[in-house]
């Protein structure tokens, strides 16, 4: 009995650390993402964290636009973002002092590097 409560106790701790780790993802967040084509586009995110949600809004040519569906599973979250009609899915890791970002639309897949524009509050 005696181990099954140090396992649960040491699970929770790791599922809270992890927990407290996401939460830092908070703030603005910048990158450039480069296509197959050789183009360049400036990304810029504001992220929040509430619990499992990521919320917030990615800045395009259209102006600010909101994080849709967001989620988190550990250091790893999902969201997509709608710009005339087209849905962006994005998915990335948190990695501390940065977040690699996966942005797909239709068959078209790239890569990218955020860096933190202004601490976490």
């Amino acid at each position: 009995m005696k181990k099954k409560i140090i396992t649960t106790a040491l699970l929770l701790c790791c599922f809270l650390a992890g927990f407290g780790t996401i939460t830092n993802l908070n703030g603005k967040w910048t990158g450039l993402l480069k296509t197959d084509q050789g183009d360049e586009y400036p990304l810029l995110y504001n992220f929040t964290i509430n619990g499992d949600q990521l919320t917030g809004t990615a800045k395009t040519p259209k102006g600010d636009m909101p994080i849709n569906d967001g989620k988190i599973v550990g250091d790893k979250f999902t969201f997509n973002v709608l710009i005339s009609g087209m849905e962006i899915d994005h998915s990335g890791r948190f990695y501390g002092d940065s977040v690699g970002v996966d942005i797909s639309l239709g068959d078209a897949h790239s890569h990218a590097t955020l860096k933190r524009v202004t601490p976490a509050p």
